[in-house]
């Protein structure tokens, strides 16, 4: 079995996990309520999306 000869010092390793961090959701804001929504999804509010509802509201 292969066995590293000798250990990774800690600045090699952080180097290869530098992009292993978690990035933020993009948010937008739906063009119909004006409520920010994270992008490409139907907005939670109204239901509209890309030009047109796609999911009617029970709002009274």
């Amino acid at each position: 079995m292969a066995v590293p000869k000798r250990k990774h010092s800690n600045s090699r390793s952080g180097k290869r996990r530098s992009h292993h961090k978690v990035k933020r959701r993009q948010v937008g804001y739906c063009p119909q309520c004006n409520t920010a929504t994270p992008t490409h999804t139907i907005c939670p509010k109204c239901g509209y999306y890309q030009g047109r509802t796609v999911v009617e509201s029970t709002e009274e």
